[in-house]
């Protein structure tokens, strides 16, 4: 009898029995070739697999002409990797057999687990309790497998792969959609785009996408990563994973599912509301360098691109693009889609069209270098590009090749080709079908592209990746929060370095007491850990001028609350000086159930959600980061001395956004928010008049 190994696994050592196993159990192989469970043992036939394969099942002496086995614990050896392919009902002993085996990993095929409701849900518990005694670990459940193309590890019950004329790539593929690894090797394949290795994730039960392509990281075979995802889970280990391959230069790019607009409060505050669901998908591919495209042809496609252009390669400006063409209305359709996507074309400089002269080359000085069909000639091409490639106010080059491209393409295709290994980044787009042309551009490493929307979007997403910063923790994550009254609120934020209003809490219990007239006009506020937003109920009144107007406004206030306000109990008051200022600014952090520490800088004031005016990121951030999201807000633009108007002291903006992001390090604070937090003139700071600060419960420790 097999006895099991010892518990725990390498991340190298899952890397290979995932996808380089020298051995392969299929529990519930079917000897039928029209059901599900008689691909993956066909499909390993076909692909020439060199290892072992084990069919077991109780019912049969072979399948598919290969010897069956009545259990694992039958096997003459430990198998590396089990497919369980069996019915629902049958997988928890399969798994159960498999550990007590010491079978290393294994992917199950069937569903009926988490997805499916409450029953489902205590199964899945159950698979785990069972994984988690034995050590063994789970890819699924409702994974159609894993490939390993250059091996011939066909673990799949995907119908795609019953192809036997494959290409064999260096990407490596991981998809939450099952058809999916399916549809891009098809797909893949008639755009001329190889793959190597692909698995279906299924419910991430146990191993999840991060984890799974941590362990291919030092794959020398594998030099880029596509993601297909429907969700952000596990987010924290996709995010460790995508620091890991920016280290080692290999490249990760994703599709997204859900890019709705409407947005999910995280709490609430403004802040949850602006941060809508694909906004922090967005700010987190981003920051954590992982291209995000927006078409499938994209994904197919953009690779290469991103291959060239290191994460956050540009910074605080759109990135430039050069468009040189032999045909003005296919580059056209090119700017269109860089532009909507934030790339501008830029025109040359005056510099740079006093190269073309001296080479012979009339330019008029418009956003596209349009040749016309005197650039369909090598000479002219090439002249162009050399010229092009060392101006300094490009950070991509993009020859946009017409019908010649199709059946002469020596003549504006080959001097792109020619131009391969230059300094700057080189991309093609060839307006007609020119299959041939295409793989003669990729062979030379030049991305190039079928459509204007694939180039645009995936020019974008390379651009778009930021330098991965600190992977944060949330250790509280998922536990009740409470509310802080404001005074406590600004106690907290005062700790972390903000500049808060001064104030002074009134107990109503013991009379309104004098001020001094410094403290006038003045704001008056109901004090109260259960409300959040006080205006709604009439909790606020601004602009009080005096001593004898607050006595008044603070008997009206706690009358109206305490009709108005239900449970809410009325104690105290905080009154404080009015403050003004040039502009105005939300300020948020909060914990995101996905993907942790985040924090937001918008326009300010009462109307934030409609203008929804926002920049948003991973939390902490750094000042420099904290400049380039207010370069975001447009609101912010105006502050910056436009038109001769007072300039707002932006830089002290900058350092209240990085403070608020470094409560990412306090493990108690799950969200906060100043709103408005008031932009004074140059050189006067910046003050918050009104904060929300929502800490864990005690009873989530």
């Amino acid at each position: 009898m097999l006895k099991p190994q010892s518990k725990g696994i390498t991340a190298e050592a899952l890397g290979k029995a995932l996808f380089s196993p020298t051995s392969i159990a299929i529990i519930g192989a079917s000897d039928d070739l029209t059901k599900t469970a008689a691909r993956p043992l066909h499909y390993l036939k076909l692909a020439g697999y060199a290892g072992r394969i084990y069919p077991v099942n109780p019912r049969r002496e072979t399948v598919l002409d290969v010897a069956c086995w009545p259990s694992v614990s039958a096997l003459p050896e430990r198998p590396e990797h089990a497919y369980i392919v069996t019915p629902t009902n049958g997988i928890l002993a399969a798994v159960e057999e498999c550990g007590r085996a010491g079978v290393p990993v294994a992917t199950i095929l069937g569903n009926g687990f988490s997805e499916s409701g409450p029953e489902g849900i205590e199964r899945e518990r159950e698979l785990l309790d069972i994984a988690h005694r034995w050590g063994i670990r789970l890819v699924g459940p409702s994974s159609l497998g894993v490939v390993n193309l250059r091996r011939g590890v066909m673990i799949t019950a995907n119908a795609a792969f019953a192809e036997t004329d494959l290409p064999k790539g260096r990407t490596f593929v991981a998809s939450q959609s099952g058809s999916m690894i399916g549809a891009l090797v098809s797909r893949g394949k008639a755009l001329g785009t190889d793959f190597g290795t692909l698995v279906s994730v299924g419910n991430e039960a146990d191993l999840c996408i991060g984890e799974i392509c941590s362990s291919v990281l030092d794959d020398p075979d594998i030099d880029g990563f596509l993601l297909f995802l429907e969700t952000l889970r596990h987010a924290d280990k996709l995010r460790a994973f995508a620091i890991a391959a920016a280290d080692r230069g290999k490249p990760v790019l994703a599709y997204k599912l859900g890019r709705s607009s409407e947005a999910r409060e995280l709490a609430q505050s403004h802040t949850g509301a602006l941060a809508g669901e694909d906004d922090i998908a967005r700010a987190f591919f981003a920051d954590c360098g992982i291209g995000r495209v927006e078409t499938l042809e994209g994904l197919l496609e953009g690779l290469p691109v991103l291959r060239g252009i290191p994460p956050g390669r540009v910074r605080g400006r759109k990135p430039r693009a050069g468009i040189v063409t032999t045909t003005g209305g296919g580059a056209a359709m090119v700017v269109d889609e860089l532009a909507i996507r934030g790339v501008s074309a830029v025109a040359p400089s005056a510099e740079t069209l006093a190269r073309f002269t001296a080479a012979g080359l009339q330019i008029d000085g418009a956003r596209i270098v349009d040749l016309t069909l005197a650039g369909t000639r090598y000479d002219v091409m090439k002249a162009a590009l050399d010229i092009m490639l060392t101006a300094p106010e490009y950070d991509i080059v993009i020859a946009v090749v017409g019908s010649s491209a199709r059946f002469q393409p020596d003549l504006a295709v080959r001097p792109v080709i020619d131009s391969a290994g230059a300094d700057k980044p080189l991309a093609a787009f060839l307006v007609p079908e020119a299959g041939d042309a295409l793989r003669q551009l990729r062979s030379a490493g030049i991305p190039a592209f079928r459509t204007p929307e694939a180039c645009g979007d995936a020019i974008a997403a390379a651009f778009g990746r930021r330098r991965p910063g600190p992977n944060i923790p949330s250790p509280m994550e998922g536990a009740p929060s409470r509310q802080l009254d404001e005074d406590q609120s600004y106690a907290r934020l005062e700790a972390a370095g903000l500049t808060c209003a001064p104030r002074a809490v009134i107990d109503i219990a013991a009379g309104i007491p004098e001020l001094p007239p410094a403290h006038f006009p003045a704001a008056l506020k109901i004090l109260s850990g259960e409300i959040a937003h006080k205006s709604d109920i009439g909790g606020v009144k601004l602009g009080i001028p005096d001593a004898a107007s607050l006595r008044r406004e603070a008997s009206a206030m706690v009358d109206r609350v305490r009709r108005g306000g239900g449970h809410v109990s009325v104690d105290r008051l905080l009154v404080q000086p009015m403050q003004s200022g040039v502009g105005e600014a939300l300020l948020g952090y909060c914990v995101d159930p996905d993907v942790g520490p985040l924090v937001l800088v918008a326009s300010g004031g009462i109307l934030t959600e409609i203008y929804a005016d926002r920049s948003l990121r991973l939390a902490p951030v750094d000042l420099a980061t904290a400049r380039e999201m207010i370069s975001e807000v447009k609101a912010f633009r105006a502050l910056a001395g436009y038109r001769g108007k007072t300039e707002g002291d932006l830089d002290a903006l900058a350092q209240a956004i990085v403070r608020m992001s470094r409560l990412a390090y306090e493990p108690d604070i799950a969200e906060a928010e100043v709103n408005p937090l008031v932009i004074r003139p140059l050189g006067d700071g910046v003050v918050a008049v009104d904060a929300v600060v929502r800490v864990w419960s005690e009873e989530g420790r």
